[in-house]
């Protein structure tokens, strides 16, 4: 398993895009269930977020297609909230106005399961402290699924229709057309630690976290990205010189760059939009 990791611990997943074709369902939605705040709107795009921060950015294109059924993209962005009474807000909010797909403990987090109105997948998670992860002889977290008491996470809920401060895109997780492919791209190229690796699944971070990034072929995904869903998710490092060393590894892999005002713009195997800052 690789143990390497070139980006550091302090690497973030900053925000994430949707290409929309209804804006006001979708804004609604991440608003109202979700419990993100609606930080600027016009007729074409919002960005939503946990009061100051920027977290979620809604393109709309009213005549974007649905992704295919072979489609690479996204599987779900996961918005990791700072206290199991903020989780138990998020359920009660989705009990009251939407519904829920699944609700996990992974051993290293709690997380509930739903459905966006364009069908992207959402989780939302809160982390169980550090030190109570479970980890491999090799030092590796590992992550597993048993069933999560609801009745609990509930009782603790503080009713709150928000996310409060320290919300984060905690994870991005990516349906791919080849582990091997996403494998070499994250892990050889990019510097991202396998953490977790499961029948047709590959969870990665940067430093020691459990992880910011998974990547499955579950559903047998062989096409590049395309259509509505995942614009692009983004990268943030710690410093200038962490963005030239990542800068440096992605010209000696011959990955194309794209240069943006804030940063850089690249593309994973499947054409899957990934953008890169310094903090």
């Amino acid at each position: 398993m690789t143990r390497t990791s070139i980006i550091p611990e302090t690497t973030q997943i900053g925000r994430t895009a949707l290409l929309v074709t209804n804006l006001d369902e979708m804004v609604d939605f991440y608003r109202d269930i979700v419990g993100l705040t609606v930080r600027t709107r016009n007729e074409s795009t919002a960005t939503l977020g946990a009061n100051e921060t920027p977290l979620l950015v809604l393109e709309r294109d009213e005549n974007a297609s649905p992704r295919g059924r072979e489609q690479a993209g996204l599987f779900h962005n996961a918005f990791k909230v700072p206290s199991r009474a903020a989780l138990g807000a998020a359920l009660d909010r989705v009990h009251d106005r939407w519904g829920l797909d699944g609700a996990s403990d992974h051993y290293v987090s709690e997380a509930l399961y739903l459905t966006d109105p364009e069908d992207n997948g959402v989780e939302i998670y809160r982390d169980r402290p550090q030190e109570e992860w479970p980890r491999a002889d090799d030092g590796t977290v590992q992550i597993g699924t048993i069933p999560l008491d609801l009745d609990d996470v509930a009782a603790q809920s503080d009713r709150t229709t928000e996310v409060p401060s320290g919300t984060t895109v905690g994870h991005v997780h990516l349906e791919v057309s080849s582990i091997a492919a996403a494998r070499a791209f994250y892990v050889e190229t990019l510097g991202l630690r396998v953490q977790t690796e499961a029948p047709s699944a590959l969870f990665l971070a940067a430093g020691d976290y459990h992880h910011h990034l998974g990547v499955n072929t579950w559903n047998n995904r062989s096409q590049p990205a395309g259509g509505r869903g995942l614009a692009w998710f983004e990268f943030v490092v710690p410093d200038e010189e962490t963005f030239a060393t990542v800068r440096r590894r992605l010209a000696d892999a011959d990955v194309s760059v794209t240069e943006l005002t804030t940063g850089l713009q690249i593309a994973d195997p499947d054409g899957i939009t990934i953008r890169l800052r310094a903090k």
